[in-house]
C-alpha cells in the first residue's frame, strides 16, 4: 500500500507539473489558481488511470536514457572490455558474439548465474565468453581471485577453467585450505599456485578490473556485458538468450 501510496503521489506531481507548465500557471491570479488546481483534481479523480500512464511513460523514458548511457560507456570502453589480452575467454574464442561477466567466488547470485552461463554456451556456439575476476566482496574474494589468476598465468586456460568451476560450485569458505583442496582435486599444483598469488602481475589485472568496472558504473556482481547491451545482475539463461538473440539480429543487420 505504501508503495502504491509513493507511486501515486509522484504521478500526481509530475501531472501537476506538466499541467501547471502548460496552463502557464505563474501567470495566473490567486483565484485563477485555485479554480485551475481544481479542476486538475477533479479530472484526477475522475480518470486516476492516466496517473499510472504517466507513470509508465515517465519509466520508459528512464528505461531508455539508462540504456543510452550504459551504451557510450560500452562504445567507450569496448576493446578493454572485450579484448583486453588477459582475461580468461571461453566458449567460442572465435565467436561473432561476445559476453562479458564481472565474477566474484563469493558471490551467491553469481553461483546462481555460472550454471545459466554453461547453460547459454550450450545453446549458443557463436559466443565467445570472457570472464573478468571482480572481488568486491572482502579479503577472501581478492584470495580466491588471486589463487585464479595464478592459475591461470601459470598453469593455462584449461586448469583454469576447471578451476574456476570448482570455485564456482563450492559454497563454503574461501581460505587457502580450501583453494589448494579445489585445486588438488581438479589436477593443479598447488605450490606453483601459492608461488605466485602474491605476484604484482596478479594485483594488476585485479586492479585493472576494478578500474574497468569503476568507469563502467559497474559496482555489484554479477554484470554483464552482452553484445553492447548492460545486463546489471543476475538473470536466468532464457532472459540472457534474449539478448543474445539482439546482438546476433544487429549483427546480420550490419552486413
Amino acid at each position: 500500500m505504501n508503495v502504491l501510496k509513493t507511486i501515486l503521489i509522484a504521478g500526481i506531481a509530475l501531472l501537476g507539473a506538466t499541467f501547471a507548465q502548460a496552463a502557464g500557471l505563474e501567470n495566473m491570479t490567486d483565484a485563477e489558481r485555485e479554480i485551475f488546481r481544481a479542476e486538475v483534481r477533479a479530472y484526477l479523480l475522475d480518470e486516476p488511470e492516466v496517473i499510472l500512464d504517466a507513470i509508465q511513460v515517465l519509466e520508459q523514458r528512464e528505461a531508455q536514457s539508462e540504456a543510452q548511457s550504459d551504451l557510450n560507456l560500452v562504445l567507450a570502453n569496448f576493446e578493454e572490455l572485450t579484448r583486453d589480452g588477459y582475461s580468461w575467454v571461453g566458449g567460442n574464442p572465435d565467436g561473432a558474439i561476445t559476453i562479458v561477466e564481472f565474477s566474484d567466488y563469493l558471490c551467491p547470485f553469481c553461483k546462481r548465474a555460472y550454471p545459466e552461463i554453461k547453460i547459454l554456451l550450450e545453446n549458443n556456439d557463436d559466443v565467445r565468453f570472457i570472464l573478468k575476476e571482480f572481488p568486491i566482496l572482502g579479503p577472501d574474494s581478492t584470495l580466491a581471485s588471486e589463487a585464479a589468476i595464478s592459475v591461470l598465468i601459470n598453469q593455462g586456460s584449461e586448469m583454469y577453467e576447471a578451476f574456476h568451476d570448482s570455485l564456482m560450485t563450492n559454497n563454503g569458505p574461501m581460505n587457502i585450505k580450501v583453494l589448494s583442496r579445489l585445486l588438488k582435486g581438479v589436477g593443479g599444483d598447488v605450490d606453483l599456485m601459492l608461488e605466485h598469488m602474491d605476484d604484482e602481475i596478479v594485483a594488476q589485472m585485479i586492479a585493472k578490473n576494478q578500474a574497468l568496472a569503476s568507469r563502467m558504473n559497474i559496482s555489484g556482481t554479477p554484470s554483464f556485458l552482452i553484445g553492447t547491451e548492460m545486463l546489471r545482475g543476475f538473470a536466468p539463461a532464457s532472459a540472457m538468450q534474449n539478448f543474445v538473440d539482439r546482438a546476433r539480429s544487429q549483427l546480420e543487420q550490419s552486413r
